[in-house]
């Protein structure tokens, strides 16, 4: 078994761990963190339509496949 280094992100998660913050608190960091990384997918994603002009109907089909 090899050991793996922690993420600069893991640490730093490690650091919010650390002062015991509440339940409501933990709630609320997992929310801001998923906000964060939906919208930088949302972005990618409308960046790539746009660079390789991909229609809604594309999209849509996409989806239903």
């Amino acid at each position: 078994m090899t050991a793996q280094k922690l993420s600069p992100l893991q640490l730093e998660l490690l650091k919010v761990y650390s002062f015991q913050p509440s339940q409501e608190d933990l709630l609320a960091v997992k929310q801001m963190l998923a906000n964060y990384f939906s919208d930088k997918l949302i972005s990618k994603i409308g960046k790539a339509v746009e660079e390789k002009g991909i229609s809604e109907e594309d999209l849509e089909k996409w989806l239903n496949d």
